[in-house]
């Protein structure tokens, strides 16, 4: 009786199927471990943007209130390894009772700004609007 191997051919072919099926497994592991680490920076910069937009409001609540201020900074804030935290340049604004607007003629105690907390290698960033009131507490100059 003869025995009756695989051709050359054949073998070549399921090598090439079982190729393409690992490429196609391995590409979807990838994408998908790619995309965790992208969700979980999103998730720690949205997180760490509030926390920032916090840590703020209670630098200016605690007495730091810049009158017509350009920036803030909030000393002691550290953001978690590998984010950056900012108020976004040129993102003051002041309320003139009616709108607002770049310009600060005269602050009224009430600013709106823009803070921003980015992932260093730029797979994750937020933003959130902040407004800051000038606090009216008895050892505070008068408010208007």
């Amino acid at each position: 009786m003869r025995e009756r191997g695989e051709s050359l051919l054949e073998l070549v072919v399921a090598i090439g199927l079982m190729g393409v099926a690992i490429v196609a497994v391995m590409s979807g592991l990838t994408t998908t471990v790619l995309m965790s680490d992208v969700q979980r920076k999103e998730a720690t910069a949205g997180t760490t943007v509030r926390d920032y937009a916090e840590a703020l409001q209670k630098y200016v609540a605690d007495g730091h209130y810049v009158a017509c201020a350009s920036s803030y900074a909030v000393p002691g804030f550290v953001p978690p390894d590998g984010f950056t935290a900012r108020v976004v340049s040129g993102s003051v604004q002041y309320w003139t009772g009616a709108l607002w607007l770049p310009l600060c003629l005269p602050d009224r105690g009430v600013q709106r700004l823009r803070v921003s907390v980015a992932s260093t290698d730029g797979r994750a960033a937020e933003s959130l609007d902040v407004v800051l009131r000038k606090p009216c507490r008895p050892e505070d100059p008068p408010c208007s």
